[in-house]
């Protein structure tokens, strides 16, 4: 897994990826021409200060280090988070994560449990 970095890669995900909503959560994928999966993950300040926004990115970084193996290659994924995500732990956000995935059809096999 690589990570989306510029905004113009971004911005090509919003235009033309696809979007699915969770309750912490929002998925854009968008599928690519190489054979990794890259992601990138927006927080807004809305959501909290600096302390608050890190734990949130680490702990969607750590489920998706995790689960590498449970996703399907050759898409961009792009994780933002919503304000409610802020009062969530980590097995929420795990939760929204896989739901977000098996909903977009991101996962290798349909039977595949997150750790």
């Amino acid at each position: 897994m690589k990570t989306m970095k510029k905004t113009r890669e971004f911005r090509s995900v919003y235009a033309a990826g696809k979007s699915i909503v969770d309750s912490n959560l929002v998925l854009y994928r968008l599928e690519n021409a190489s054979d990794d999966i890259r992601y990138g993950i927006s927080i807004s300040k809305k959501v909290g200060g600096a302390v608050v926004r890190n734990r949130i990115r680490r702990q969607i970084k750590e489920i998706l280090r995790l689960n590498r193996a449970a996703f399907r290659n050759g898409y961009d994924i792009i994780f933002v988070v919503r304000v409610r995500c802020k009062d969530s732990d980590y097995a929420a956000i795990r939760k929204s994560v896989y739901y977000l995935a098996k909903k977009s059809n991101l996962l290798s096999d349909s039977s595949v449990r997150f750790e």
